[in-house]
């Protein structure tokens, strides 16, 4: 029985981050058919980590970034948050609407509805690849975009969910478009329950 992350058996994680692989292979190729344009996926890093080396991993806790949250639903209940970096928000934001300069600090509404949509996008992927594989109904929420520093941001889970997180899934994606390197980072936090059920309906709950 899962009472908590710290359960989870290599067997288990191996299921998760093969979850992670395929929607972050779906992700790559839903933004490059959004901005229509090749792009070059290497293979994502899945790892289960303590909410302080997922802060240490990403920088310090005072970063600026941009965090996309996404709550699952139906038969899912967690959250999904994005966390982008100006590299990557520029070059998606810029590539979508041609605006020149841009900067974390004064984004205009086109920014942040652009942001937002990239994250309903990306996190469309995710879920998808949860629902085929485990045959479970989930909804996500519309997308909420807050820019503020990496240490706030990463108490969002606990607040929103109401159990404490010590540990997160976290994927980082590395993606090559016209030659500029970038990178995402998304959490994955389903609750202790939902775990239970989604390694249960892919026969991982041994």
């Amino acid at each position: 029985m899962i009472n908590s992350y710290d359960d989870l058996s290599p067997v288990q994680l191996d299921v998760l981050k093969e979850i992670g692989n395929i929607g972050s292979g779906n992700a790559a190729t839903a933004l490059s058919q959004l901005l229509n344009r090749c792009i070059d996926m290497q293979v994502p890093q899945v790892r289960l980590m303590d909410i302080g080396d997922a802060i240490t991993a990403l920088g310090s806790p005072d970063k600026l970034v941009v965090g996309i949250l996404i709550r699952l639903q139906a038969d899912a209940d967690g959250m999904i948050m994005f966390l982008l970096e100006e590299p990557f928000a520029k070059t998606i934001v810029t590539g979508l609407t041609g605006e020149k300069p841009f900067s974390l600090y004064e984004m205009s509404a086109d920014d942040i509805s652009v942001l937002s949509e990239i994250g309903n996008i990306m996190g469309g992927s995710y879920v998808n690849a949860i629902a085929n594989l485990s045959g479970m109904t989930i909804d996500m929420s519309v997308p909420a975009l807050t820019t503020d520093m990496l240490g706030a941001i990463m108490t969002v889970p606990a607040t929103e969910l109401s159990e404490a997180y010590e540990r997160v899934l976290m994927i980082s994606e590395q993606f090559l478009i016209d030659s500029v390197e970038i990178q995402s980072n998304m959490l994955l936090i389903p609750t202790v329950k939902t775990l239970r059920m989604l390694l249960g309906k892919l026969g991982a709950d041994l």
